[in-house]
C-alpha cells in the first residue's frame, strides 16, 4: 500500500513528507493506522548528525567487526499510537481494532536478557538500525529516490512518522480503549523514559535531594518520577525559563538555569551532604556536565545518564579517585530501566 511519511534522506537536510511504500505484513507482524506520532530528540539526533558515526568511525567500527547500518534514507518517528489494522500469520495477541502503543524496543521475550526481566536489553534490538525487519530479515518500506526506489530504514523498527506502519508484535503493546490515544502515544517512550529515570534507574528513595537536569520531554517526566518515588527535594536545571516555570507543577521544588547554580543550591539545602541523585536529560549531553554532575553529587550518590552525547565525544572528564574514595556511580540507562509491556499499561 502507499502511504505518506516523513523522511530524512540525509544529516542536515530536511525532512520530507513524501510518498511511500508498505508491503502487507508478514509472519509475526501488525499494520497499525497510526492517530499520534510523539517527536522525541532521538529523532533531532539524525537530522543534526549527532548520532550518526563520522567516516573514520564506521571504518573503525567495520575493523572491529561491528556491523555498521545504512542510515539514510530514514522513515521517523519510534513513539506514537494506532490502531490495529491488519495482522499477519501467526500474530498472537492482536487483532483488528485494538488500540496499540508503540515499544520502539522490541521484546522477543526468550533471550537471556527478557527471562531475566531486562526486556530493554533484549537481543532484537541489535537490529533496531536494520532495513530489514527483525522477524524474517527482509525489508516492508520502500521510498523513491534519486537512483529508484530504496529500502527504507525506519526508526526504531517502526517508523510512525506515517500515516500507516508496518511493525512487529513485539514492538507493539495493547492499551485499553478508553485510553486517550494522544496520551498513549506519549507514555510509548518520552514519558516512561523520563519517569523510570527520575524513579527507578535512579534508586529514588523518600527524602532524597534530586537534581534533573534539562527539563524537557523526558526531564519534566523524571522530575515527576523523583516525585512520586518520595523525593523532599527536587531541582530543576534548565536555561529555558518557560520550563523553570511549569517545572513545580510536575513535582520540582527548587529551579536553577544551569548547573553551576545548581551546585551552589545543593550545597545550601542539604547542608553541603549534597544530592543522593542526579538525572542527565539534556537535548545533547555535553561531556563537561557529567564532572560537574558527579562533583553534585553525595558520597555512594547516583548520576543517571539518560539524555544521548554526539556519538562523536569519546572522551568523558571524571575525577577517578573522587570516584573510588566516594563511592559514586555513574550509570547509563536506557528506557528508564523499565520494561514496556509492563510500565506502559502502569502508567497509563
Amino acid at each position: 500500500m502507499k502511504t505518506k511519511a516523513a523522511v530524512l534522506r540525509g544529516v542536515g537536510l530536511d525532512w520530507e513528507v513524501t510518498e511511500i511504500e508498505l508491503d502487507p505484513p508478514r509472519a509475526g507482524e501488525v499494520l497499525v493506522k497510526m492517530a499520534y506520532a510523539g517527536i522525541c530528540h532521538s529523532d533531532e539526533h539524525f537530522h543534526t548528525g549527532d548520532s550518526v558515526p563520522s567516516p573514520e568511525m564506521e571504518e573503525l567500527m567495520r575493523a572491529s567487526g561491528v556491523p555498521v547500518p545504512e542510515w539514510f534514507p530514514m522513515l521517523g518517528g519510534h513513539e506514537g499510537a494506532g490502531i490495529v489494522e491488519e495482522v499477519g500469520p501467526e500474530v498472537k495477541t492482536l487483532k483488528p481494532g485494538d488500540h496499540v502503543a508503540v515499544s520502539f524496543l522490541p521484546a522477543c521475550g526468550s533471550c537471556r536478557w527478557c527471562a531475566s526481566g531486562y526486556t530493554y536489553l533484549c537481543d532484537i534490538g541489535a537490529d533496531l538500525y536494520s532495513k530489514n525487519m527483525t522477524t524474517d530479515g527482509t525489508p516492508r518500506r520502500h521510498v523513491d529516490g534519486p537512483n529508484g526506489r530504496e529500502d527504507l530504514m525506519a526508526m526504531m523498527q517502526v517508523g510512525t512518522f506515517a500515516e500507516y506502519v508496518v511493525a512487529s508484535e513485539r514492538s507493539l503493546v495493547k492499551v485499553h480503549d478508553w485510553i486517550p490515544l494522544e496520551a498513549a502515544s506519549l507514555v510509548s517512550c518520552g514519558v516512561t523514559t523520563g519517569f523510570g529515570s527520575g524513579s527507578h534507574a535512579a534508586g529514588t528513595e523518600p527524602g532524597d535531594t534530586v537534581v534533573v537536569v534539562g527539563v524537557g520531554g523526558i526531564g519534566m517526566n523524571a522530575v515527576q518520577g523523583a516525585r512520586i518515588a518520595g523525593a523532599k527535594h527536587i531541582v530543576a536545571v534548565d536555561p529555558v525559563e518557560f520550563k523553570r516555570e511549569i517545572a513545580p507543577g510536575f513535582g520540582a521544588t527548587h529551579t536553577v538555569a544551569d548547573i553551576g547554580a545548581a551546585l551552589e543550591l545543593v550545597k545550601e539545602i542539604t547542608w553541603g551532604v549534597m544530592a543522593d541523585r542526579v538525572i542527565l536529560t539534556p537535548g545533547v549531553v555535553p561531556t563537561d556536565m557529567v564532572l560537574t554532575a558527579m562533583m553534585l553529587l553525595r558520597k555512594g550518590g547516583t548520576c543517571v545518564l539518560t539524555g544521548m552525547a554526539k556519538v562523536s565525544e569519546m572522551m568523558v572528564p571524571l575525577s577517578l579517585p573522587d570516584m573510588v574514595s566516594s563511592c559514586k556511580t555513574l550509570k547509563g540507562v536506557l528506557y528508564g530501566g523499565l520494561n514496556p509491556r509492563e510500565a506502559m499499561p502502569r502508567l497509563l
